[in-house]
């Protein structure tokens, strides 16, 4: 299980492109425009301007996600966070803004009418948080 990256996107909500274009990049681990623009372009039904790649790589650096890196007149981005963490990113950000806005008995209701593999989730994540929780008790 990924833990939440000590880095944080600055905007952690993305756009389709964006979002298919950090994909590739996390496959490619270090990507090239070129490299981005022709993974998208393998498809023959697409057409995306070279530009496009790039003004989106630059947004998703701005953002947060990417890093970018000049060798000579070659640029290439890495991700700062892999893409199990920002799964736990999101998953955190919808939980803690379903808690926001939820009193104590509409999460227990919620908890409630869970299912089985559900609940059998929910008590994997207790296990896991009073084992944190120790973690924390023994090093302070």
């Amino acid at each position: 299980m990924a833990s939440l990256p000590k880095h944080r996107p600055k905007k952690l909500s993305l756009g389709p492109l964006e979002s298919e274009i950090l994909s590739i990049v996390w496959n490619l681990r270090v990507a090239t425009v070129k490299n981005v623009h022709d993974r998208i372009l393998q498809d023959p039904e697409r057409e995306l301007a070279y530009t496009s790649v790039t003004t989106v790589l630059q947004r998703l650096t701005q953002k947060g996600w990417l890093k970018c890196s000049k060798k000579g007149k070659a640029f290439s981005w890495q991700a700062l966070i892999s893409r199990e963490q920002a799964q736990a990113l999101h998953s955190y950000e919808k939980l803690n803004g379903f808690l926001a806005i939820s009193n104590p008995d509409v999460v227990a209701s919620f908890a409630d009418s869970l299912d089985l593999a559900s609940l059998e989730q929910i008590e994997a994540i207790a296990s896991r948080l009073n084992h944190i929780r120790r973690q924390r008790e023994e090093n302070s």
